[in-house]
């Protein structure tokens, strides 16, 4: 089962079209993972936020997705310094697959903007 899970994520860290090809942050949006351990995906696949898009509550961060705020659930978010300046969210739409992790959220990883 891990070894689909991995053909998966494998699947959806490759950038068909080459958009990234040659982007001096390519390797590290390709090497982001979660603190469950599942791949991030590439630069293509996240989804850059404004500063109105995600904030901190309590001691949680939350996105604005799908017209709600919706809580990061603390195994999504990724630790370490951020090389894009802004926070990203990577997410599966509804009615997609989970490639694994915690399907009781839309949020695969989170990494917050380098200002927090």
């Amino acid at each position: 089962m891990r070894f689909l899970l991995f053909v998966a994520a494998a699947i959806f860290v490759h950038d068909p079209s080459g958009k990234w090809t040659g982007d001096p942050l390519q390797p590290w949006f390709e090497s982001l993972r979660n603190k469950a351990g599942l791949y991030c995906c590439a630069k293509a696949d996240g989804h850059p936020l404004d500063d109105s898009q995600w904030d901190v509550e309590g001691d949680s961060y939350r996105v604005f997705l799908h017209g709600e705020w919706i809580v990061v659930p603390a195994d999504t978010v990724i630790s370490g310094p951020n090389k894009l300046g802004k926070a990203v969210v990577w997410f599966q739409k509804p009615g997609e697959l989970a490639w694994g992790g915690n399907t009781s959220t839309p949020i695969l990883c989170f990494i917050p903007g380098s200002e927090v």
